[in-house]
């Protein structure tokens, strides 16, 4: 729905607003990285490997969010692409230790330079301080609602 054919009731709503700009978000920046064959999947444990460093596929799913399938899944391409290494842990060998390999550190800077083209598309509204301003409250929100370490290691209750 276009935001000037929706009712006034709606657009008062911050939660409408934010739905409405995350889709089109999601739209440009899987539109910036499917150009290049990339997928937000792959930029997020790129990312996560760089941040955080070598580290197990359980922790890097924990990390970036990404359910534990999904991470096997995405490792597969990385690592086809020769953008990640698997190497068994010298801890636990039943486990593998994920490492951004040199080629996956320049594949995460040119994403980097898709994704600031789709954060500019996006933002195109507004200043750069204001920019800054969004971005600093939309980060308040979302620390306000994360879980609590405790929470985050607890199993998760199925159903309702």
């Amino acid at each position: 729905m276009s935001t000037e054919l929706a009712p006034s009731r709606l657009r008062r709503l911050p939660s409408w607003m934010l739905n409405q700009t995350a889709a089109l978000a999601h739209r440009l920046v899987t539109e910036g990285l499917g150009a290049v064959g990339f997928h937000r999947y792959h930029y997020a444990l790129m990312s996560t490997l760089e941040e955080f460093g070598p580290t197990s596929q359980a922790d890097l799913g924990r990390r970036s969010g990404l359910d534990r399938s999904d991470v096997v899944a995405v490792l597969d391409v990385l690592a086809e692409r020769k953008l990640i290494e698997r190497t068994p842990d010298v801890s636990d060998r039943r486990r593998n230790t994920i490492t951004l390999t040199s080629a996956g550190v320049r594949q995460l800077r040119q994403l980097d330079g898709e994704l600031a083209r789709a954060q500019d598309a996006l933002l195109a509204a507004l200043s750069s301080s204001e920019r800054e301003h969004l971005a600093r409250l939309l980060d308040r929100v979302l620390v306000s609602h994360a879980p609590s370490p405790e929470a985050a290691s607890e199993p998760r209750q199925k159903g309702p």
